[in-house]
């Protein structure tokens, strides 16, 4: 992907009208906006040019922006890292706990006021480039099997590439750096400079459960990540 010096970002949203209000706002706030009308051209665009960030609109007139979700999970390298911010119905949970479970980073109910969109791309986009801009620090954390490299942005259990997104990533980080330290929800987005203006404590507990199925032997019996009952989370620093 090439350096920009602007952040860029792809809009899948077919209500021409929106997008056009959402576009010129966030040109106004130093991005770059593209936008595709329905989710076969938002593809489309997005191997053309990688984005920073997609907004994606949950109904769209072709393919659901949950399905566009799973295509750009499972496209090649640096594109299915792509940081997605998911469109959702107002007052409708489930869309949201569907679209963390497949890969979204946040989400954002309909109808949104221009400047929660703006902080929160800001936050998504902001610890992206936290974890960057850390490679100063221990590149690789080991923890039995196991393996967190910081740099590459990867996790691997036993040699495994673990399949997580972006957001969960960074959410085993901030885990893993309090390893033994009981953690509540709040604590844990705290922890990642991203937390969700909306009190929504079930967001967390799907990225959790997703992320103990990329590491955990057996997802249902944890080991690693451990729920502190009333309370939130715990790294476990050992294991066995």
């Amino acid at each position: 992907m090439a350096v920009m010096s602007t952040p860029q970002i792809l809009m899948i949203e077919d209500d021409a009208r929106l997008a056009q209000m959402v576009s010129e706002y966030l040109a106004q706030s130093g991005f770059g906006v593209r936008h595709a009308a329905d989710g076969q051209a938002g593809l489309a665009q997005l191997q053309e040019h990688v984005p920073d960030l997609v907004i994606l609109d949950l109904m769209l007139p072709d393919i659901d922006g949950l399905e566009v979700c799973r295509r750009i999970r499972a496209l090649p390298g640096a594109l299915a890292k792509v940081s997605v911010l998911m469109l959702t119905a107002k007052g409708d949970p489930m869309d949201r706990i569907i679209g963390l479970e497949i890969g979204a980073d946040d989400y954002l109910p309909k109808p949104f006021e221009p400047r929660e969109l703006l902080a929160r791309i800001r936050a998504v986009l902001r610890r992206r480039g936290d974890t960057a801009s850390e490679a100063s620090a221990a590149t690789v954390v080991r923890f039995g099997t196991l393996e967190i490299d910081r740099n590459a942005r990867t996790v691997t259990v036993g040699g495994a590439l673990a399949d997580l997104t972006s957001y969960q990533f960074d959410l085993l980080v901030a885990m893993a750096e309090r390893a033994g330290r009981v953690l509540t929800r709040d604590q844990i987005m705290e922890a990642v400079r991203g937390r969700e203006l909306e009190a929504f404590d079930r967001s967390i507990d799907v990225h959790m459960g997703r992320i103990r199925a990329a590491i955990e032997v057996d997802a249902k019996n944890p080991k690693r990540i451990l729920t502190v009952r009333g309370v939130g989370y715990v790294f476990a620093k050992q294991q066995d």
